[in-house]
């Protein structure tokens, strides 16, 4: 079994509206020295083999084709054994 986890972000110059109103909330709440908040999403994944190279070649076509809009987005892929 091969743990990995996916971590999705906007791509620099890529406006991020939810970022900028954390960082805005942070702010009214006191935090202090914040400078700026980017979003972004985190998938755990379970993959029933044992092969990380085969692991790593699946988890990368399923950000290409599902999990990330490669477009505007960045993503990077961490596998544990």
């Amino acid at each position: 079994m091969i743990k990995a986890k996916i971590t999705v972000t906007l791509k620099k110059g890529v406006l991020d509206p939810q970022g900028k109103a954390i960082e805005g909330s942070l702010s009214a709440l006191g935090f202090e020295g914040v400078n700026s908040v980017r979003q972004g999403k985190v998938f755990d994944i379970e993959l029933t083999m044992d092969d990380k190279a085969t692991a790593e070649k699946s988890l990368t076509a399923m950000c290409e084709q599902l999990l990330a809009n490669t477009v505007i987005e960045d993503y990077r892929v961490e596998i544990f054994s």
